[in-house]
């Protein structure tokens, strides 16, 4: 099983555009379009999950630069999701470094 990133997508794209894509060079498991949790506006980025190595690194090459909806896509295999500190990270935590409580 591959996970996918893909990169530099356009704000109209949808789930079944990327699928189609990648699904010319094999079996395509799963798409994930990454959305913004208050707005629910599209980041410019997702996932494709596929459980063929051969056809998932097949379609890497082949999709990485190519157009999709006027943008060039980036696309690279996923690097694993890492554990961030608690508190780490955007967000409105009252950063600055500085305690006020």
């Amino acid at each position: 099983m591959k996970n996918i990133f893909v990169g530099n997508l356009s704000f109209g794209v949808t789930e079944a555009s990327v699928r189609s894509l990648f699904e010319t060079h094999g079996t395509v498991d799963r798409v994930n379009i990454c959305t913004d949790r208050d707005s629910g506006q599209p980041r410019g980025f997702g996932f494709v999950e596929m459980a063929n190595d051969a056809e998932a690194e097949k379609a890497i090459a082949a999709c990485n630069g190519r157009e999709l909806d006027g943008r060039a896509l980036n696309v690279n295999e996923a690097r694993p999701k890492t554990e961030r500190p608690r508190g780490a990270g955007g967000g409105n935590s009252g950063g600055g470094g500085r305690n006020r409580w």
